[in-house]
Parts: structure tokens; C-alpha cells; sequence
């Protein structure tokens, strides 16, 4: 496969997965107006009652989660780049902000409401809102000392990890009409599998571009 119909079918990916990460904010915050019913196929609490019971973290975390999947394709765009060079450097400004905000959130919620997956939730949150945290704070160093490809690489990471919450989703789903589980089963291990998937794709993307450069 070339490199432009690889490029376009991960540009495919990722709206998809904005488009769902979006839905969810709207969602969430709907339920938690309580305009909408909230609701668990398995019968036990359903799913926004913990996120009910502490709404002004939830809103900080989901709403510049929302800005963060808005502007986080737009980075990776040459032709924004190239064509729009003040709208790339005053998206990006406020990207970084967001994405800080939701990485600092997520950090603190489990220690705060008792995620659904309990301690394996609440580990895979905790380590790869670490991993988040750094790699943002890594790309923005790298910028600030105009160090263009490492800026790059670093945003990749940090910007495949932000998206794979929305990856996460699916598989949650999958185990719901596959396994037969109770969610405080298996929300962990979807945690671990979408953000680990989402980990690697972003190194393969990032040595497979690097490669096609040389």
C-alpha cells in the first residue's frame, strides 16, 4: 500500500474516531443535565452516575476534551501548515492548553470517583495520563527550541493517546455483545487494549514516515 492511500485511510480513522469522541462529550454532558437517561445494559448503576456526583471535574476533563479532538487533526495537516500558518500556531496554543487540562483531569479522577473497572481502570488511566502529560510537555519543549521533528514525533504520541478514549468505546462494546461479562470486568481491559494499540500505532507511524523521508 502507498504512502498516500496509507495516509488517507488513517485520516479516515481518525475523524471517525473524533466523530465519536465528540458524540460522547454531547452525550455525557446531556445526561448529566439530565436531559437524556442515562443507562447500563447490564442492569447495575448506570454509567454517568459517578461522573453525576462530581460534575465540575467531569466537565472539566470532557469539554476541553471535546476542543482537543476539534483541533488535534488540524495539526497534523501540511496544507493548514504551509497555507494557514497563524491558525496552526493559535490552534495548536490552544490544543496544548486543553490537552493539559484533560491530562491533569484524568490524572485525578481516579482517585477521586471509583472508576467502573475498578483498579485495572484506574491503573491504565493513571499510566498512560502520565504517558499524555509527557508527551505533551516533551513537544512543547522541542518546539520552544525549534526542534521541528522532535516536536512532531512527541505530538504524535501525545495526540494518538488523547484519541484513544474513542477507541475505547467499541471494544467496550464488543465485550458487551461477545463476552457476556459484567463491565466491572472488562472496562479495564478495554482501557489497556485501546490506549496500547493506540501506543503502537502512533510509533508505527512515526518510524514508517521516517523511513519514507530517508
Amino acid at each position: 500500500m502507498n504512502r498516500k492511500r496509507t495516509t488517507l485511510l488513517l485520516r479516515i480513522g481518525v475523524f471517525f474516531l473524533t466523530a465519536i469522541g465528540i458524540a460522547m462529550v454531547i452525550r455525557r454532558t446531556l445526561a448529566m443535565a439530565g436531559l437524556i437517561a442515562s443507562f447500563n445494559p447490564s442492569g447495575a448503576a448506570p454509567f454517568d452516575t459517578g461522573f453525576s456526583h462530581h460534575p465540575v471535574l467531569t466537565l472539566m476533563h470532557i469539554l476541553p476534551g471535546m476542543m482537543v479532538m476539534l483541533l488535534g487533526p488540524w495539526q497534523f495537516m501540511p496544507g493548514i501548515r504551509e497555507r494557514h500558518l497563524s491558525f496552526h500556531r493559535i490552534s495548536g496554543r490552544v490544543y496544548v492548553a486543553c490537552a493539559y487540562i484533560v491530562g491533569i483531569s484524568a490524572l485525578c479522577m481516579p482517585f477521586i470517583m471509583l472508576p467502573i473497572g475498578g483498579v485495572n481502570e484506574a491503573a491504565a488511566s493513571i499510566l498512560f495520563s502520565i504517558f499524555f502529560l509527557v508527551s505533551l510537555s516533551k513537544a512543547c519543549w522541542h518546539i520552544i527550541h525549534r526542534n521541528v521533528p522532535l516536536h512532531r514525533k512527541w505530538m504524535i504520541r501525545a495526540f494518538a493517546v488523547g484519541l484513544a478514549v474513542s477507541t475505547v468505546r467499541p471494544i467496550i462494546v464488543l465485550f458487551f455483545a461477545l463476552s457476556g461479562l459484567p463491565p466491572q470486568v472488562f472496562f479495564g481491559t478495554a482501557f489497556w487494549i485501546g490506549f496500547t494499540v493506540h501506543a503502537i500505532i502512533a510509533e508505527v507511524w512515526i518510524n514508517y514516515t521516517r523511513t519514507h523521508q530517508r
